[in-house]
This record gives C-alpha cells, sequence and structure tokens, in this order.
C-alpha cells in the first residue's frame, strides 16, 4: 500500500511537471515569434519604431503589472484554475491579433496575450513549488521548466518563419490558440487543484499601485525617447510612476495579506535575484528588440532567415536546461548566474563589430555563445528566488521574481529602441553625405526619420538615390546597434556584479538558497513543516 501511494505521488508529480511546462511554453511564445516578425509588421502597417516598441510591450506590460496578483488569485482561488484562465486569454488575444488590421489591434491582442502569460508564469512555478517541497530536488525541476521556456523561444522564430514564407504575418498566432485549448483541456484532467494557507487575500491597493507604476513607468520612457523627455506627458508620467511606486511601498508594509510580502528582500538571495533578472532581462529583451530589426532592416534577410540566427542562441539554453539544473546540487548559484552573465556580456560585446554583410557563421559562433552564457544564468537566477523563502511564500517569490523578470522586459526595448532611434538618427545626416545624396533628399530622408523612426526610409520614393539612401541607413542603424550592444553588455557585467555581491556563499560553501544558509537538515524540517500548511 504504501509503494503504491509513492507510485502514486511520483506520478502526480510528472504530471504537474509536464503541465507546467506546457504552461510556460505556452506563455513565452509571443515573445519571438513577434519579435522576429516585426521588420514585416513594420512594412505591412506603416508602423513606426515607437510603435514597434509598443507591440513588445504591450504584451510585456500586463505581465510585470498583473503577474503578483494572478499569483494570489492562485493561492486563493486555486493554482489549477487561474491557469486555465490564462490559457483562455491565450486564445482570445491570439484570435485579436489573428484577425489584425491595424497597429492598434495587434496591441490589443498583444495585451490579452500578456495577460494570460501573467496567469501562467506564477503558476507553473507555483504547481512545481507545491509538487516538489525540497528545495534542493526542486532545483531540477526547474531546470526543465527554463528548458520548456528556451524551448518556446526558439520554436518561435521558426514558426514565424516557416508562416511569413507562405502566408500572411497574422498567421504567426494561429499556433497558441490550438495549443493553449489542448493544455487546458489536459490540465481539466491532470491537475489537483491547490491553494495557499488560509489567510492569503487579494490586496487591490497594492495591485492598482503597481500597475500604475509599470504602465506608467514604460510609458513614459518610450514617449520620452519618441519626443522628449521635456514633455509634459511625459514628465507626468514619470511623476506617476515615482508616486505610485511609493504608494505600493505604503500598502505593502500596511497590508494584513500584501500582494508582495516586502519582508521577503531580508533575504539575500532574493533581493539579488530579483535585481539580477530584472536587470539582465533588460538587456536581453531590449537587444532581441534591436536584432531582429538588424536582421530585417539591414541584411534584409527574410523572417525565417532571421528565425534561423535567432534559434542559435535559444537552443543551447534548451540543451543545457537539464545539466544545469543537476550542477545546481553541486555548485554555488553566485557561480553559475556569476559566470553566465559574464560569458553573456563577452557575447555581446563581440556582436560590436557586425556589418551589414556578416555571415552566418561569424554571427552564429557569437550568438551560441551568447545562448551559452543565458544558459547558465537563467535557471540559477529563478530556482535560487523560489528557494531563498519558506516554502509557503514559494509562489510569492516566483511572481515577485517574474514581476522584476517582465518590469527589465518591459523596460528593454523602449531604452533600447530610444538608444537606437537617438543615435541612428543623429548619425545619419553624417552618412548620407557620404553617401553623395542632395541636400533636399537628404532632408527629406531625415524628416521621415524624425517623424516614423529608421525603418521608413524604405518606403520613401528616392528613385535613383534608393540604393545610397538604404547604405546610409543601415550605417547609421549599424552606429545605434553598436550602442545598444554596448549599453547591453554593462548591464550584464552589472547583473554578475550584483550577484557576485549578494549570492554569498554560507559558512559550508554552498550559496545562500534560503535566505539565511541554514543546514541542509534544519531546510529539510522547515520546508516539511511549511508543506504541511499548504493544502490540496
Amino acid at each position: 500500500m504504501g509503494a503504491a501511494v509513492v507510485e502514486q505521488r511520483r506520478e502526480r508529480r510528472t504530471a504537474t511537471l509536464v503541465m507546467a511546462c506546457l504552461g510556460v511554453f505556452v506563455g513565452y511564445l509571443p515573445v519571438t515569434t513577434v519579435s522576429v516578425s516585426l521588420p514585416v509588421m513594420q512594412q505591412a502597417l506603416g508602423a513606426s519604431t515607437a510603435d514597434l516598441s509598443w507591440v513588445s510591450d504591450a504584451f510585456v506590460l500586463p505581465v510585470a503589472a498583473l503577474i503578483l496578483t494572478a499569483g494570489v488569485f492562485g493561492d486563493v482561488h486555486g493554482r489549477k484554475k487561474v491557469f486555465q484562465a490564462g490559457l483562455g486569454f491565450c486564445v482570445v488575444g491570439a484570435g485579436v491579433a489573428l484577425s489584425a488590421q491595424s497597429i492598434t489591434q495587434v496591441w490589443a491582442g498583444q495585451a490579452l496575450l500578456g495577460v494570460g502569460a501573467a496567469a501562467l508564469l506564477p503558476m507553473t512555478l507555483g504547481l512545481i513549488s507545491h509538487a516538489v517541497p525540497d528545495p534542493r530536488e526542486r532545483g531540477k525541476y526547474i531546470g526543465l521548466w527554463t528548458t520548456s521556456m528556451m524551448g518556446s523561444l526558439a520554436v518561435g522564430p521558426l514558426v514565424a518563419g516557416v508562416v511569413v514564407e507562405h502566408a500572411a504575418w497574422r498567421w504567426i498566432y494561429l499556433l497558441p490558440i490550438p495549443l493553449s485549448l489542448l493544455t487546458m483541456v489536459l490540465a481539466g484532467f491532470v491537475l489537483t487543484e491547490s491553494t495557499a494557507q488560509a489567510g492569503r487575500k487579494l490586496d487591490w491597493p497594492g495591485q492598482i499601485t503597481a500597475a500604475l507604476a509599470i504602465v506608467a513607468l514604460v510609458y513614459g520612457v518610450i514617449e520620452g525617447g519618441a519626443s522628449s523627455f521635456g514633455d509634459a506627458r511625459v514628465i507626468v508620467a514619470l511623476a506617476v510612476a515615482v508616486c505610485s511606486g511609493a504608494a505600493f511601498v505604503v500598502f505593502e508594509r500596511r497590508s494584513p495579506s500584501p500582494m508582495l510580502d516586502l519582508t521577503l528582500f531580508r533575504s539575500a538571495a532574493f533581493t539579488g535575484s530579483a535585481l539580477v533578472v530584472m536587470i539582465s532581462f533588460l538587456g536581453l529583451i531590449g537587444f532581441f528588440f534591436v536584432l531582429s530589426l538588424y536582421l530585417g532592416l539591414v541584411q534584409q534577410l527574410s523572417t525565417l532567415e532571421a528565425g534561423l540566427r535567432l534559434l542559435t542562441i535559444t537552443v543551447i539554453p534548451m540543451i543545457l536546461g537539464g545539466v544545469v539544473g543537476r550542477l545546481m546540487r553541486h555548485l554555488s548559484p553566485r557561480v553559475l548566474i556569476t559566470g553566465g552573465l559574464v560569458v553573456t556580456a563577452v557575447a555581446l560585446f563581440t556582436l560590436t563589430n557586425v556589418g551589414t554583410d556578416t555571415s552566418f557563421v561569424s554571427l552564429g559562433w557569437r550568438l551560441a555563445l551568447l545562448g551559452l552564457g543565458l544558459g547558465l544564468a537563467f535557471p540559477c537566477i529563478t530556482a535560487t528566488a523560489v528557494s531563498s523563502v519558506p516554502h509557503h511564500q514559494a509562489g510569492m517569490a516566483a511572481a515577485g521574481n517574474n514581476a522584476f523578470r517582465q518590469v527589465g522586459g518591459a523596460l528593454g526595448p523602449a531604452i533600447l529602441g530610444t538608444l537606437l532611434t537617438a543615435e541612428g538618427a543623429g548619425t545619419l545626416p553624417g552618412h548620407l553625405a557620404d553617401a553623395g545624396l542632395s541636400d533636399p533628399v537628404s532632408r527629406e530622408i531625415v524628416r521621415a526619420v524624425d517623424a516614423d523612426g529608421l525603418g521608413a526610409v524604405a518606403g520613401l520614393p528616392l528613385g535613383a538615390d534608393t540604393g545610397p539612401a538604404l547604405h546610409a541607413l543601415s550605417q547609421s542603424f549599424l552606429d545605434g546597434l553598436q550602442l545598444c550592444l554596448v549599453v547591453s553588455g554593462v548591464l550584464m557585467l552589472f547583473g554578475a556584479a550584483v550577484a557576485a555581491l549578494l549570492l554569498r556563499p554560507a559558512q559550508g560553501g554552498r550559496a545562500v538558497a534560503s535566505g539565511g544558509g541554514r543546514p541542509a537538515e534544519a531546510e529539510r524540517r522547515q520546508v516539511t513543516a511549511a508543506a504541511a500548511t499548504d493544502r490540496p
């Protein structure tokens, strides 16, 4: 009888892991599927660079703003229910974007997909934490979870490439619909409902102030880059972000059931992992944004060709996921995270000398090096955050870590898109003069770029001047790209420094993954007791 119970629990754990991996796969699928399609989308809809920033951020903003509340909803009403609701939002959002006739409708679809991802991401980690209470064993499962996330990022460009080669770009949104519906049905049969301990309540003041702070901040950065940071709208937006952020801290300190318990930050490991993931995702998602534009606008690659190049980044972390999960049982997360981010920074710096005719091989090994660094660092960041707190707070820690991840991801395209446009537009007149274009033609091109971004040049009727104008545009874009790569590399080094300082090893030489460096037996007793309070 005892053996049968153990076997049943093992099967349930495996089924939960499969559903968690499917959930994060669906949740992250729009990231690179859309990213690699941005140049095609820009041409079809006449979108500016700022408009394209909002395509990415329309997805990321709801994730960042709602992910903590989704975690609380799961704790209160049931993780299975919220998991399935998230899949439902993915179906609706993909349907809206699939029928889009304007950039505004794309934003709406992306926003609904973001709401779905906001529900899925904390639930998938919460399901794993509930099924695997031992933090040492949990690292392996989170490694597999990260593999699924990277698998989604790897599949996205290929799906987009094949679709755009044979159909309209809108059909990139088709795959999430049947995949979400299938996962929703399977979850109904496979998952058992679970909630957190009694007393957990929804925190509306915290939710409202957090959402206001995040949306206002990203809006201010994007619009400030597109127009001016002295614009009244931008100043108001940034002021709202600061005031809302301060109000969030006040509300969370006073709330009997906070959305994000600020005492979590007493753990150096949780604080360090939150800062590291925000900093690194700011650089990473911003890099994906500018890289996709480089491949489409400068190298003039098809969506499929661009997708194959992005695959070299994502396939290595996907392969390394299980290996890193096992390494985490023997090596300090501090070593893996710091080393991985340093490797990532080196890869970004090597990319600064790419040009219009850089070959697949020359670009590929640098992107593969980037993937190696990400594969070493990212599974450890998530596992450290979840394992750094008591078991009954693991869901909140997972949601908090994902919230910081998405804030960085939202700011990445906004900040790097602004830098790309500003640097490219600043150097464009000089490159136009070098190309031998007349002053009237040069002024027309500069006006178009100032109004609609660097991609606007491709749509101008320039006749015989088209070739020299596009060459000048490519050189200006490369100037902006170089600046973005340097900034991304510096951000990765900064993240590595934060990891080295805050993820310090305990007395036994192992990294502090539980906030205070408790001995293994004490940690085992602590998670066992906490697991008893988590009812199925």
